[in-house]
């Protein structure tokens, strides 16, 4: 039996996938954005959960960690969900990483651009940002819904 956690975390994934199912269904410029932040947001929070749910499995009842490194001082660096977590996050293709340069993206104002003349015309290429497309995400929330499920397998047969 799922853990209420993992049903939880399951859950965001499931409607931050609906909403990128949205995406190529809507013509207006308006509503793609809206439909793409709430899928970054429901993985951000899913991701979030993830955190609850490991401290959870290790019998931490009260703290709710919103970080790795909150988590880590919470249950120490010795876990292999802790290992593992690390791990993908010094691994810049990572799904953990992924999601780390989503939230600082959405969590700032755009950046302004510059107009573009003839006299102000350099070669420096701009920092795009991180992938917000579809496909990304779609990956990302994949890794992330196999993780969960790998340790609630894991840990249900404890």
């Amino acid at each position: 039996m799922a853990s209420p956690w993992h049903s939880l975390v399951s859950q965001k994934i499931f409607l931050a996938r609906t909403l990128l199912g949205q995406l190529d269904e809507s013509d207006h410029r308006p509503v793609r954005e809206a439909l793409s932040q709430g899928a970054i947001e429901l993985a951000l929070r899913a991701r979030k959960l993830i955190l609850v749910m490991i401290a959870r499995m290790y019998q931490q009842k009260q703290d709710q960690p919103e970080n790795l490194t909150a988590l880590t001082d919470l249950l120490g660096e010795d876990l292999p969900e802790i290992a593992q977590l690390s791990r993908l996050a010094s691994e810049g293709q990572s799904w953990w990483n992924h999601l780390e340069q989503l939230e600082r993206h959405q969590g700032n104002p755009p950046v302004a651009k510059k107009t573009v003349s003839d006299e102000n015309v350099i070669a420096v290429s701009a920092d795009p940002g991180p992938d917000r497309s579809a496909e990304a995400l779609e990956r990302t929330l994949s890794a992330m819904k196999h993780f969960t499920d790998t340790l609630e397998e894991r840990h249900s047969e404890c």
